[in-house]
């Protein structure tokens, strides 16, 4: 092009960047400096794997995973003094060079195409690795993460575990939030939707149920194929990257509490989100409408109440009222509590236990009956629970100081059943004054110390509303003026 814009030919090579000799050499050649290039085959230096190379690539050959810097060591040891470490990066040149020209092939990747409305993706993720404090406290939680695999849409929800509950909310959130539903759903081998990886194409009954509802088709990928879930893979990338930078721009981790920190995933979300606008207008309309309804996101049991006032729900214990004992009642698995039910009546809820074995002890179900056999409390499996407070338990150490453990336990106990019947938190209150004043802590001084009537807390306030007498003749004037106002009207 220079040739033809310019005045002469050494003012167009000196533009070229290069002197006019070269140039003209280049012209009568015909070619390209890269074309003129020639190929090297010749090596600079004296290969020193030449003579063992085919010892090595034997090696090789029985086992392709074999890592250059262990052969590298184990030729050393074979041959010592032969090979300096230098020379490894001689070896792994080589190895790479093979594995190119005559190793195994690789796993190939397609790429799909994406329709609209067509795929969701989910997965769990864990975040308890970004340091989140609630109050000061470490918050170690997962989140529940679903991905449009066509405008990469997401949505999140705070949860603590991979299970059936927490999948069941996390979708339907989802869901409600996007105003559709795609076209088919797909998750990794979640125990929660897959019965086991023995039989990875069962799905458990209540997933299916859950997607039937929505009219979504169920997709699994295979076992150990995290690249078939790859949009919601690489969604959990970069929604932690995304968070991280958020909270080190926000310059603290701690929230005061959980619904502030879920306010502020929602405001990035939205952020994340607002750059999709446009494909997701193109997906909007190619979904599905919602149902009537939510589906019930929680489990139904029926679990019999054992002679310790307690339940197993989920591998867990949990004590219920004694007056319970022996009966069959009807336990609600929710994904972060449980609702215990008889007799058609919420008779009480209480917190899920994370993971399995654990427990959940309400002093107030056992007191009435732990004050009548004090001598339990000392060998009492779950008596950690019968701690409410650090306070209790101070008060406590403090009781075996003063008067032994054995005469400890029912002053104690008698702290508890004075908590149950009238209000912890009064009871605590006159507990932390005595403890920091040395003072007796005996149940009877307590209780008079405490406010007169009842606590607020134990009693529910109830409202009498008063509804006026219905005058019937009303109805008769209806009845009257009926058949007039239908001749009127025909």
């Amino acid at each position: 092009m220079l040739l033809h814009t310019e005045e002469s030919f050494a003012l167009a090579a000196a533009k070229a960047g290069m002197d006019e000799k070269t140039a003209r050499k280049y012209r009568r050649a015909e070619q390209l400096p890269s074309q003129m290039c020639p190929e090297r085959t010749w090596r600079t230096r004296a290969d020193a794997f030449q003579d063992i190379w085919p010892t090595v690539e034997g090696y090789l050959q029985l086992n392709p995973g074999l890592e250059a810097q262990f052969v590298f060591a184990h030729l050393q040891r074979q041959q010592p003094g032969r090979f300096a470490d230098g020379q490894l990066r001689t070896l792994q040149r080589r190895f790479k060079l093979w594995r190119a020209l005559e190793g195994p092939p690789r796993e190939v990747f397609f790429p799909q195409v994406h329709i609209p409305g067509q795929l969701s993706e989910s997965d769990f993720t864990d975040l308890s690795g970004l340091g989140v404090t609630l109050g000061g406290q470490a918050f170690d939680h997962l989140v529940y993460h679903f991905v449009l695999t066509y405008s990469n849409w997401e949505a999140v929800t705070v949860c603590f575990s991979e299970s059936f509950e927490a999948l069941s909310t996390g979708l339907q959130n989802a869901l409600w939030e996007l105003g559709g539903v795609p076209g088919g759903h797909r998750t990794d081998c979640l125990s929660a939707a897959v019965r086991d990886l023995e039989q990875p194409d069962a799905f458990t009954t209540r997933y299916r149920g859950l997607l039937r509802h929505y009219g979504l088709e169920p997709q699994r990928t295979n076992p150990d194929s995290p690249h078939e879930n790859g949009d919601v893979e690489q969604r959990h990338w970069r929604f932690y990257r995304a968070l991280e930078q958020s909270l080190m721009l926000r310059g603290s981790r701690d929230f005061a509490q959980r619904a502030d920190y879920v306010a502020f995933l929602q405001a990035l979300l939205q952020q994340l989100n607002a750059g999709r606008r446009q494909r997701l207008a193109e997906e909007l309309p190619q979904l599905q409408p919602l149902p009537a309804r939510r589906c019930e996101d929680y489990t139904r049991l029926e679990v019999q109440v054992s002679r310790f006032s307690t339940i197993r729900v989920a591998r867990n214990t949990y004590s219920v009222h004694s007056r319970l004992i022996g009966e069959q009642v009807r336990v609600h698995l929710h994904a972060e509590y449980i609702e215990v039910r008889y007799g058609q009546r919420l008779v009480d809820c209480l917190p899920r236990r994370r993971g399995q074995g654990g427990h959940y002890i309400q002093y107030r179900h056992i007191i009435d009956w732990l004050v009548r056999k004090p001598g339990a409390f000392a060998h009492y499996r779950y008596r950690d629970d019968l701690f409410p407070t650090t306070r209790f338990r101070l008060a406590y150490d403090r009781l075996c100081q003063d008067h032994g453990p054995s005469a400890a336990t029912g002053h104690y106990l008698q702290l508890l059943h004075l908590a149950a019947h009238r209000s912890q938190q009064e009871v605590e209150e006159v507990l932390a004054e005595r403890l920091a004043t040395g003072q007796s802590l005996r149940a009877e001084e307590i209780e008079a110390q405490l406010p007169e009537g009842p606590s607020p807390q134990r009693h529910a306030v109830i409202l009498r509303l008063r509804v006026a007498p219905v005058d019937l003749r009303a109805y008769d004037a209806l009845l009257t003026s009926w058949p007039a106002d239908a001749e009127a009207a025909g």
